[in-house]
C-alpha cells in the first residue's frame, strides 16, 4: 500500500479535527527551543504530501504559538510528492524536515536522505512507548533516521444498528476470519435488499495489502522473507484469506461494488451504513461517526484465529541536508510529547504514535492496543511491487479473488512480484 492508499484522501477531513486539538493542548507552553548552536529564532521548514497537509499543519500552529522558533509547512499532491523529494534530494536542496509514507522509509534512509537521530530519541523519556512498528521500518543497522509523524491501522468496523436487526451480537467480534463470513451473511441472509454484509477493495492494491495481510500474518504466514526480496503471497495463510474474500463475493454477500472498488469511494460504501461488517483504516471511526452510522472496532483476525494489523501511516525526519538539525529535532519532539499526543487522541478519535496514553473512547483505546503490536512490511521497492496500478500484485490479487485458479495466480503472482521487488 503506500501505506496511505487511496483512502487517504478522505482522511483529509478527518486530520481537519487536528487543528483545534492541538491548538488547545500546546498554547500556553511556551518553550524555547532554541539549542546551543542556533542563539536566535530560526525557522524550520518541513514538507508533507497532502493527504496529511492538515494535520502537519495543526502541529506547526502549535509550535510556533508556544515557541521562539518557527514551521513552515508545504505540501504537495500526493502523486508529485516522491518525484519532488527526489528532485530535491538530487540538488542537494531538501527542506529540513521532510515526512514520508512509512512503507517509503527504507528507501529513503538507503539513499542517505534523512540524518541518523538515534542518539536524540533515545533520550526522550518515551521512547519505549512510541509506535513500535514506525520505529522498526525507520531503523537500519541500528539507527534510528525518523519518527512517527501520523499512525494508521487496519482494524474491522463493525455496524451496530444492522448487527442487532440481523439478530446478532455487536459486541461480540468475530475471533477468526471464518467466523467474520458467517457474521456477514447472516446480515446479507436476514436483512437482503440493499444491505450487504461486507465490503472490500477488490481493485484497489494498497487496500487488500492493508486489510488482508493482517488476517495472513494472524495465522503465522508471511507475504514476503524479512528482507522484502522475495514475494510469499502463494502462502497457505495467503490463499486461505482470498479463499474466504472470494467466496464472500461469489456469493452475493460482499456488495457487488467490491469487485471495481479502487479505493475512492471505499469509506461511502461504509458511509452508506448499509454494510455490517468490513476492514478499513482506523482514521475512518471519526468519519462514520460524523454520518452517524454507530460502529465497533475490532482486531482483524486470521482465518483460524490470531489477530494483527498493518500499521500505516507516516513518518518524518531530519533531512540529510539540513543546517538546523538541533531545532529540527525540537519541533519533532514536541509532536511526540504527552500532552499533543493526548489531545489528538482524544479530539480527533484517532491511533496516536504513543503507547502508553490511555483513550477515553474504548474503541480508540482497542485501536492503539492493537497498534502496539502491529507490523509494517520492509521492501525498498513496495510501491512499483505493490501499490502501482500497474503492480504485480494488484495483477495477482484480482486473479485469485475473480479468476478460475486462485492458486495458480498466486503462484504466478508470487514469481512476478519477487522479480519487482528486487528490479534495478
Amino acid at each position: 500500500m503506500e501505506s496511505g492508499i487511496p483512502r487517504r484522501r478522505a482522511g483529509r477531513a478527518a486530520f481537519a479535527v487536528l487543528c483545534a486539538a492541538v491548538l488547545s493542548a500546546a498554547c500556553g507552553q511556551a518553550q524555547p527551543a532554541v539549542g546551543p548552536s542556533q542563539p536566535s529564532a530560526v525557522t524550520i521548514t518541513v514538507w508533507t504530501r497532502a493527504a496529511t497537509e492538515s494535520h502537519t499543519k495543526a502541529l506547526a500552529d502549535a509550535y510556533n504559538a508556544s515557541h521562539t522558533n518557527k514551521v513552515k509547512v508545504t505540501a504537495y499532491p500526493n502523486e508529485e510528492y516522491p518525484a519532488k523529494i527526489a528532485t530535491a534530494a538530487g540538488g542537494r536542496n531538501l527542506p529540513d524536515l521532510f515526512a514520508s509514507d512509512v512503507v517509503f522509509a527504507p528507501n529513503y534512509i538507503s539513499q542517505g536522505l534523512w540524518q541518523d537521530v538515534t542518539d536524540r530519541f533515545g533520550a526522550l523519556p518515551f521512547k519505549d512507548k512510541v509506535a513500535p512498528a514506525h520505529i522498526k521500518a525507520a531503523t537500519q543497522d541500528g539507527k534510528l533516521y525518523a519518527v512517527p509523524h501520523t499512525v494508521d491501522i487496519s482494524v474491522l468496523f463493525v455496524n451496530k444498528g444492522l448487527y442487532e436487526k440481523a439478530g446478532l451480537d455487536p459486541g461480540r467480534a468475530p475471533a477468526t476470519l471464518k467466523e467474520f463470513a458467517e457474521q456477514a451473511t447472516t446480515i446479507r441472509t436476514k436483512l437482503g435488499g440493499k444491505t450487504y454484509g461486507t465490503y472490500f477493495g477488490g481493485n484497489c492494491g494498497g487496500c487488500d495489502v492493508f486489510t488482508f495481510w493482517p488476517s495472513v500474518w494472524a495465522g503465522g504466514g508471511e507475504v514476503m522473507n524479512p528482507e522484502g526480496t522475495q514475494s510469499t503471497v502463494d502462502d497457505p495463510q495467503m490463499a486461505a484469506v482470498f479463499g474466504v474474500y472470494a467466496k464472500l463475493y461469489a456469493d452475493g454477500v460482499a456488495a457487488p461494488g467490491s469487485k471495481d472498488e479502487n479505493g475512492t469511494t471505499w469509506l461511502g460504501a461504509l458511509q452508506a451504513g448499509t454494510i455490517g461488517i468490513a476492514p478499513g483504516p482506523s482514521v475512518w471511526l471519526g468519519m462514520l461517526e460524523e454520518k452517524g452510522i454507530d460502529v465497533g472496532v475490532a482486531p482483524i483476525p486470521g482465518v483460524d484465529g490470531g489477530t494483527s494489523t498493518f500499521v500505516g501511516g507516516d513518518v518524518i525526519g531530519v533531512s540529510a541536508t539540513s543546517e538546523r538539525a538541533e531545532a529540527a529535532w525540537d519541533f519533532l519532539s514536541f509532536t511526540l510529547s504527552d500532552k499533543v499526543q493526548a489531545d489528538l487522541q482524544a479530539k480527533s478519535k484517532s491511533t496516536v504514535a504513543r503507547t502508553d496514553l490511555t483513550a477515553t473512547d474504548p474503541r480508540v483505546q482497542t485501536m492503539n492496543e492493537i497498534m502496539a503490536t502491529g507490523r509494517t512490511p520492509y521492501a525498498l521497492k513496495f510501491n512499483e511491487s505493490y501499490n502501482d496500478l500497474q503492480s504485480p500484485w494488484l495483477k495477482t490479487l484480482r486473479s485469485a479473488l475473480f479468476g478460475t485458479d486462485p492458486a495458480g495466480a498466486l503462484k504466478e503472482g508470487a514469481t512476478a512480484i519477487t522479480a519487482s521487488l528486487n528490479q534495478q
